[in-house]
């Protein structure tokens, strides 16, 4: 009998986020991010077809462009605020349209258990938005590489199951996380998880998913358009609740309705183009 591969952890595919030393220019930090990610798609293509000699050499031009410390640095501030870049900002916002967060408890300090608990999957940051509501919204950060005080480290692959709704949210925000998985089954098998860690007493408005992906990987990919990613979460017992698509990105609010129809959705080609993307996602 065949051993079934466990899937690639989140680890394999994203990048650590580290500080930057100095304050780069908007175009400076797109065009370091680009290059970047150029060069490894690259790599990637060349490391599958067994060419040695390329992959050798792309390796040496991603160091020689400052490698990942570089990378790092660019990725940390993209997410500035100045820079449009705290996804958190839009989740406030859908929240208070729902009459689950009043937005003049910003910054107020809890007198009693917040109410809602929210689980920020590739935290980034323990000053975002959506982290200066403390009276109402506890918050659990975790990310591949904590940036200090305030964020676990650990692979959400790799999180302990709860087994009650003790350890479970009402939230969960998934925001630019799933792009990088390095696999489509690697990332069926992230969303297939997601529900394990939603509480099924939430009602007719939680819990909920917060999902933020790169525009491309839905506007411009042979695999995945936006019909079939709501399918695919349709499938995992998610309906829509809200969405924003911007220039750059695409959000997602989704209602978990503990009503999954399990079903596979195989990588397969939807439509075709001259410079579209492979980004993919299989569920088994």
């Amino acid at each position: 009998m065949a051993v079934k591969k466990r899937p690639k952890t989140l680890a394999n595919g994203r990048p650590p986020i580290s500080k930057p030393r100095e304050r780069m220019t908007a175009q400076r930090s797109r065009t370091i991010i680009r290059t970047h990610h150029r060069l490894h798609k690259q790599l990637a293509a060349a490391q599958k077809t067994g060419d040695l000699q390329t992959a050798k050499a792309l390796e040496a031009e991603i160091e020689k462009n400052g490698g990942i410390a570089l990378y790092q640095a660019a990725s940390k501030q993209g997410q500035a605020n100045d820079r449009g870049g705290d996804s958190s900002r839009l989740l406030v916002e859908w929240l208070a349209e729902l009459n689950l967060l009043d937005r003049k408890a910003r910054g107020r300090h809890p007198t009693e258990k917040p109410s809602l608990q929210c689980l920020e999957v590739g935290a980034l940051s323990t000053a975002n938005e959506i982290s200066k509501f403390p009276c109402a919204i506890e918050m659990t950060r975790i990310d591949l590489n904590s940036q200090g005080p305030g964020i676990e480290k650990q692979d959400f692959m790799d999180r302990p199951l709860p087994t009650s709704d003790h350890g479970r949210f009402d939230i969960l925000s998934l925001s630019l996380v799933l792009n990088y998985v390095p696999d489509a089954p690697g990332r069926g098998a992230m969303l297939q998880r997601i529900p394990n860690f939603l509480r099924s007493t939430g009602g007719d408005s939680l819990p909920l998913l917060f999902f933020v992906l790169p525009l491309p990987c839905i506007d411009n990919s042979r695999y995945i358009d936006e019909t079939r990613l709501l399918e695919i979460m349709l499938s995992l017992g998610f309906t829509m609740v809200k969405k924003k698509l911007t220039a750059k990105l695409c959000y997602y609010l989704l209602h978990w309705t503990d009503s999954a129809k399990p079903a596979r959705f195989e990588k397969k080609e939807i439509r075709s183009g001259p410079g579209m993307n492979n980004f993919a996602i299989a569920v088994e």
